[in-house]
């Protein structure tokens, strides 16, 4: 140990400026120059350089200042191990307390970060790789709060597992925030591909990577010197440093040799010093190898199979040696610099056994690779340790393989690493498994790649379903998976037509009838549904006989709701079987179901003004999403629709908020996904109701939003939003082209609903311009169909734009007055701030003061306490118009609208 720190010395030669760096990012975590304040540290260089060196002295040097140190080391076997350095960084300080406290310390993090750090068993449905990330930033944040102040070490991050890399780099810009000091070390020309996020890391963190030189001839012949003696003479030293370049690790390991050797340090050795040189590494270090003889070459060999931190009983078994014999290897090894430590083994330096891993001969290494599997799983380190090792195997149909690839996937997927799993199944599926379970293997495969490839996904699926399959309830799980994932890439009808299939040749009456509650929910979604009112009248019949006595039958039930909303029946029908569906319960994250139906049901109250218990159903579908560790799509749905509640209730401050959340969480999903569609289209209606017309486009151009618009039909409408955008935008004959295609889409359909879709209302508003006439036979039209539906929300918001379109006539002013008393009594404050407003300005227009100026002043309290700044100043103008000197102050009025609106 003592000469392993005594080289660790002499390579920190000339490395005075990036130890003044560790040292200034110290002194910022503890507060010695003033608030303390975290960071990121970045150091990169090639092999050879000093960088674990620097990286030993950042830990001592930290914990000298009394910081707690977390730290984990990337290895080129661990690479594809899934959470490897997660579970290096953060177990230690979780592992050592009993289950209790580890699920108090954790709480509702436990199920999700739990199995990814080794800290329990997966159980449930697994999280997305966002909701498992999100809970590793938990668990550092609480860890660097506690504990602070921290620093965590991560060196060799170039050989760190993609999940654990993309996380961290994720993660590192908060460290600013937290008294949490990040310090990484990787090689730059040697990260793996997947590793973009973390390339950029250290510009997103606002330094730049300490980039590490080789050193000067100078230091070079201090470290000889240090090493053979003062004596060694300026030609030797010279000659070592032109035969090393500079490098620190080459320079250390050839003084080595020189001492071995007992050579002069002088001229007269120093064309002996090449040679050397070439012993260090690469052939010249294997040449060495072989020299302690063929035992020790294959300990050696069996412990670059295994990686770093080698248990000594489990490289003697891969390398088929015994105790004693191993035992005596180990010290040769040692003895030669190749290996140290006794308890567990590791290598020197990663470059060592980085050439010995190279050198073994092909056929060796697959063997040795399965001897380790086969060594691990005896050992009880589980599949996932086997898994690592199976995937350098050949093929050869054995069971065996299939079965511990299998169970690793399974690991992996519960633990949030798909992309893990999914290699391991495909390697499973190459071994090959067994015919009867070649379409289990391929289903699994499926579901591995759903949240990665959907498109792979459909093909493995499809795969499946060609493989004769004995098992019902297999059958069942990839025809819905297929049709789950060809809906979620936006190929609706391919989605209803498998569904659709299955319910015909189904043998079993339940099966049936989960496959037609699929069919009717992928055909309701469909834009390009043939017969929409078949399907509705099919659906009525079905769900009007059913109880409600398990899932399927209460999913269909739900669909009826959702369908009547759609099609505009009277409220107290959705409410009805809105009511029928959610007796016994309708589960927001069941994986086996989807969060589709649940989320349908609770827009049926929002449109048919039940905000109150819709509020109830998406705060418990989201604390189910976030309990399950589902933060992508799902948590994203539930953020921006529960937005879109607070905007139908003039809540706008807060919609904007939790759509822009919503939005964030979609941009991590991805761009052009469905969920980014709903995100785009709820933020931009907001921030048109808060009268911010230049941010909303511009939104809108960031996300291309605009033609072609998704397959499925969504809510708000992505095409009448945008036709709405158009119109706020003084584009009327545009907006009037995109909302009549809007109409061609829906009412074919039988979806006249303006409650859910209101374009008829501002088509009116566009075609007044033009063509008043057809205007006000729009506007009409639109209010009864909200007549039919019967919210007053959707009521009173038809009244009021077609008394806009009607204008200042004694009908217009009284289908003002009554969109006025709807609202008063419905759940839609802005709404009602509008029509007061609207109602004020008719009331003005035709000089009746008094009543102008007392609606005026309600409609700016209320667009007010909505949000609805452009509102507000438009009621401040007219007010301005009335009583110019009562312009320049805020008026004020009791509160209007239902208590809670």
């Amino acid at each position: 140990m003592a000469q392993r720190e005594a080289r660790n010395r002499r390579a920190l030669l000339e490395r005075e400026a990036e130890l003044a760096a560790v040292d200034d990012a110290l002194a910022a975590l503890t507060g010695t120059d003033g608030p303390a304040r975290g960071g990121l540290l970045a150091i990169a260089g090639p092999a050879g350089l000093g960088k674990t060196s620097l990286m030993n002295e950042v830990r001592t040097r930290a914990a000298a200042r009394g910081c707690t140190v977390l730290s984990a080391r990337g290895g080129d076997q661990e690479q594809q191990v899934a959470f490897h350095v997660a579970r290096q960084l953060l177990q230690p300080r979780l592992a050592g307390g009993t289950d209790a406290e580890v699920r108090e310390t954790l709480g509702s993090w436990y199920g999700i970060v739990g199995p990814a750090l080794g800290l329990c068993t997966a159980d449930g449905p697994a999280p997305d790789p966002q909701g498992l990330r999100d809970g590793l930033d938990w668990v550092l944040t609480h860890l660097a709060v506690h504990l602070a102040p921290a620093v965590l070490v991560l060196d060799d991050a170039h050989w760190a597992d993609p999940q654990s890399l993309n996380w961290l780099a994720a993660f590192a810009p908060r460290a600013d925030e937290l008294d949490l000091l990040i310090v990484v070390a990787y090689r730059p020309d040697e990260l793996p591909s997947g590793a973009d996020a973390f390339r950029g890391l250290p510009g997103r963190a606002g330094h730049r990577p300490i980039g590490l030189e080789p050193l000067t001839e100078a230091a070079i012949g201090q470290l000889v010197r240090d090493s053979v003696g003062a004596h060694a003479d300026d030609a030797f030293c010279r000659e070592c440093w032109a035969v090393t370049a500079g490098n620190p690790f080459e320079a250390v390991e050839l003084t080595a040799k020189v001492l071995d050797r007992g050579l002069r340090p002088d001229g007269t050795s120093a064309y002996l010093l090449r040679d050397l040189a070439a012993a260090v590494k690469g052939a010249g270090l294997i040449t060495r190898l072989e020299r302690l003889g063929p035992s020790t070459v294959r300990l050696a060999w069996a412990a670059a199979v295994l990686g770093t931190e080698v248990q000594p009983a489990l490289a003697a078994t891969v390398a088929g040696l015994g105790r004693e014999t191993a035992a005596d290897c180990a010290d040769r090894l040692r003895e030669a610099r190749i290996l140290t430590g006794s308890r567990t083994l590791e290598w020197v330096h990663p470059l060592i056994a980085t050439a010995v891993y190279r050198a073994i001969p092909d056929a060796v290494r697959v063997a040795l690779h399965g001897q380790a599997a086969w060594a691990v799983v005896d050992a009880g380190l589980g599949p996932a340790a086997a898994a690592r090792h199976l995937l350098e195997t050949h093929p050869e149909g054995d069971p065996w393989v299939v079965h511990q690839l299998r169970s690793a996937a399974r690991e992996m997927l519960r633990a949030g690493a798909p992309e893990a799993a999914r290699s391991h199944l495909a390697r499973a599926l190459r071994e090959p498994p067994p015919p009867d379970e070649r379409a289990a293997v391929l289903y699994e495969l499926g579901c591995s790649s759903q949240l990665l490839e959907p498109s792979t996904t459909v093909n493995h699926l499809r795969a499946a379903l060609e493989e004769p399959i004995d098992d019902p309830e297999l059958r069942d799980g990839i025809l819905f998976r297929l049709s789950q994932c060809l809906a979620h890439s936006d190929r609706l009808s391919e989605a209803a037509e498998v569904v659709g299939d299955a319910a015909r040749t189904a043998t079993s009456a339940r099966t049936r009838l989960r496959m037609q509650s699929e069919q009717f929910m992928w055909d309701a979604f469909r834009a390009d549904e043939p017969d929409s009112p078949s399907r509705s009248r099919r659906l009525t019949r079905l769900a009007d006989r059913l109880t409600g006595r398990d899932l399927t039958e209460r999913y269909i039930i739900g669909l009826r709701a959702w369908d009547a909303t759609l099609r505009g029946e009277h409220t107290s029908t959705v409410l009805r079987h809105a009511g029928r569906a959610l007796e016994g319960g309708l589960p927001w994250a069941d994986d086996s179901r989807g969060f589709e139906v649940p989320v349908l049901v609770a827009m049926t109250y929002v449109y048919a003004d039940r905000p109150d218990r819709a509020e109830e159903l998406f705060e418990t579908g989201i604390a189910d999403f976030e309990r399950e560790g589902w933060r992508g799509a799902h948590l994203s749905f539930g953020y921006l629709l529960h937005g879109y509640l607070r905007y139908r209730c003039g809540r706008l401050a807060e919609a904007e908020e939790l759509a822009r959340d919503g939005l964030r969480l979609a941009d991590r999903v991805g761009r052009g996904t469905p969920v980014q569609w709903y995100s785009v289209a709820v933020l931009v209606q907001i921030l048109l109701a808060r009268g911010r017309t230049e941010e909303a486009t511009a939104l809108a151009a960031a996300y291309d939003f605009r033609k072609p618009f998704p397959a499925a039909v969504t809510f708000p409408d992505a095409q009448a939003v945008h036709g709405e955008l158009l119109l706020a935008r003084g584009l009327h004959q545009e907006a009037v082209a995109e909302l009549s295609s809007v109409g061609r889409r829906l009412d074919p359909r039988g979806m006249r609903n303006p409650a859910w879709c209101p374009w008829q209302l501002d088509l009116a508003l566009a075609e007044a311009h033009d063509t008043p006439q057809q205007a006000r036979a729009t506007a009409l039209d639109a209010v009864a169909r909200a007549r039919q539906f019967g919210a007053d929300s959707s009521i009173g918001h038809a009244l009021r734009v077609a008394a806009e379109v009607v204008g200042d006539t004694d009908e217009g002013l009284k289908l003002l007055a009554e969109a006025v008393r709807r609202l008063t009594g419905s759940p839609s404050a802005y709404q009602l701030a509008c029509a007061l407003v609207a109602h004020g300005a008719a009331l003005r227009r035709t000089g009746a003061t008094a009543a102008a100026v007392a609606e005026l002043d309600r409609g700016l309290a209320a667009a007010v306490r909505c949000g609805a700044d452009g509102l507000a100043e438009r009621a401040r103008a007219e007010i301005a118009a009335l009583l110019p000197r009562q312009a320049t102050a805020p008026r004020t009025a009791p509160a209007v609208g239902r208590p809670g609106a």
